[in-house]
């Protein structure tokens, strides 16, 4: 190539690249003008900034506490107390479903059972009407039971969706309304009957002249269907067992528990806890005394003498219990109702000897509980108008 030739192209190379740097910088100046125009992100550092090297929850819920060092090995840190849901009336009967995995509870004023779902949280009417279910259970089988105060029965839910009456009277007497039932490995169920569900908010009262409707000024029928409405208490308060046979047997009668409530066994079913609750309507004696009373169970179904388990009495306040329930280890966890005792509404655990050792705390009363989920090791809290719950360190004694 000649010296000419070598300059022309020298020539060539540097216009080309005084073009591809113009190119450049035009195409950065266009990019600056529209990023110009995008907005500006916002920041991650919040005023004033925050201070990570804090905890922004509690290790364990401060609505928990421990009132005897052994409570802690039943506690799970880092898990809280959460409300699930709100909006009933008066919810009871919580019972976990192992085989559908959800938690059914009754919404009693108004006549539904609703149902919380493991999968999605959700909660929807599961049976609309339930004749005023108040305690559900779930058996050995898996078979649903309702104690019904409108109906004052029980009723088996069977695998194929149909319905069986398990008790609807005693000594061919009607019962009052039942209230809390249990299952036993043997096939037996037990429940107490109180007279709560002789009631308008929970049921319905007496026909005219019954025990809780003496005056007669009430209309037991309003709002019900036309066959009924007629019906007037016969029983004193009991506690029975059904044999698998379909025989009720009286196990404990008034004199011996008055107003009896919830009612659980021990793990190994040797025990039977039941609450005694207040006086209810038509009662003529003096009512319950808001305890609970431990029975031995004798091979023969009899239950031994009442020993006075614990009488609820915390920091002066009378915590009343309602429905109860064991975990694995045998320790007592009861529905905590203080009234307008605000702080100690809630749940409250006993160790088997009787001793307080736990206590959570609820800002609504707080009548059933039951332990559930897929491990047995959340406990669930009907609490007033919501459904509350919390991860524990144990599990409940089985069935839910």
């Amino acid at each position: 190539m000649s010296a000419r030739e070598r300059e022309n192209t020298n020539l060539i190379s540097r216009r080309g690249a005084v073009k591809a740097l113009g190119t450049v910088a035009g195409a950065a100046l266009i990019s600056d003008a529209v990023f110009a125009q995008r907005p500006t992100p916002p920041t991650v550092i919040s005023t004033p900034p925050r201070d990570f090297s804090q905890p922004t929850t509690y290790f364990s819920d401060p609505d928990i506490l421990t009132v005897d060092p052994q409570f802690d090995g039943l506690v799970q840190p880092n898990s809280a107390i959460k409300q699930l849901w709100t909006g009933g009336l008066w919810l009871e009967g919580p019972a976990w479903s192992n085989i559908g995995r959800f938690l059914v509870f009754s919404d009693i004023p108004n006549n539904v059972q609703m149902r919380w779902l493991e999968d999605d949280g959700r909660v929807t009417v599961f049976r609309n009407a339930s004749n005023n279910s108040n305690g559900n259970t779930f058996d050995f089988q898996g078979r649903q039971l309702s104690c019904e105060h409108l109906m004052r029965r029980i009723v088996r839910y069977e695998h194929d969706g149909s319905a069986t009456i398990i008790a609807d009277k005693y000594d061919g007497k009607r019962l009052n309304s039942p209230n809390d039932i249990v299952a036993h490995p043997d096939g037996s169920y037990w429940f107490t009957d109180p007279p709560y569900g002789g009631q308008l908010f929970e049921g319905q009262p007496d026909a005219a002249g019954g025990a809780s409707n003496t005056s007669g000024r009430l209309n037991p029928r309003l709002g019900q269907p036309p066959d009924l409405g007629n019906f007037k208490r016969e029983l004193p308060n009991g506690v029975y067992r059904v044999d698998p046979s379909g025989r009720v047997d009286l196990v404990a009668g008034e004199d011996v528990m008055p107003d009896p409530n919830g009612l659980v066994f021990s793990p190994d079913h040797k025990k039977l806890y039941i609450v005694s609750f207040a006086k209810g309507p038509g009662d003529t004696g003096p009512g319950g005394n808001r305890s609970v009373y431990s029975f031995d169970v004798g091979a023969n179904n009899k239950l031994g003498r009442a020993t006075l388990f614990a009488d609820f009495m915390v920091d002066g306040v009378k915590c009343a219990p309602d429905g109860i329930k064991c975990d694995v280890d045998g320790n007592l966890w009861c529905g905590s109702n203080a009234g307008r005792a605000v702080g100690y509404n809630g749940v409250t655990i006993w160790n088997p000897q009787g001793k307080l050792i736990g206590r959570i705390r609820l800002p609504e009363v707080c009548a059933n509980i039951a332990f559930g989920g897929p491990k047995r090791n959340r406990l669930f809290m009907c609490a007033s108008q919501s459904l509350y719950a919390v991860y524990v360190n144990t599990q409940g004694a089985a069935p839910a």
